[in-house]
């Protein structure tokens, strides 16, 4: 059976008490870079309610550093620091040439 996603990585999914700071932490860092060239850097956390007992683990924040920029998302929402550029701005330049305009220099 699938989990359910959970909004709150400090709440208790059990009875619903808000919990102060994880008791354990750990870092998950992905293998392959985004579409930007950074790299995914993922803070687990291990949870345990002070009322009912029950212990779960939850992404606590993620970091994505490499290139030009850091994005930190974490509870208060996204963070970017340093610029980040677009993918579309990575573009080469086009450079067209008319034929006819060759064919004239060789004739000079």
């Amino acid at each position: 059976m699938p989990r359910k996603k959970q909004s709150e990585p400090d709440v208790c999914p059990n009875c619903g008490a808000k919990v102060d700071k994880p008791t354990k932490t750990w870092q998950l860092v992905s293998p392959l870079p985004d579409a930007y060239g950074r790299i995914t850097i993922t803070i687990m956390g291990s949870y345990e309610c002070p009322k009912c007992g029950h212990k779960w683990k939850a992404v606590v924040s993620k970091i994505k550093a490499g290139g030009s920029s850091v994005e930190v998302e974490g509870k208060k929402g996204v963070k970017k620091i340093g610029e980040e550029q677009e993918k579309e701005d990575n573009r080469a330049e086009v450079i067209e040439l008319d034929l006819s305009d060759l064919d004239e220099d060789e004739e000079e």
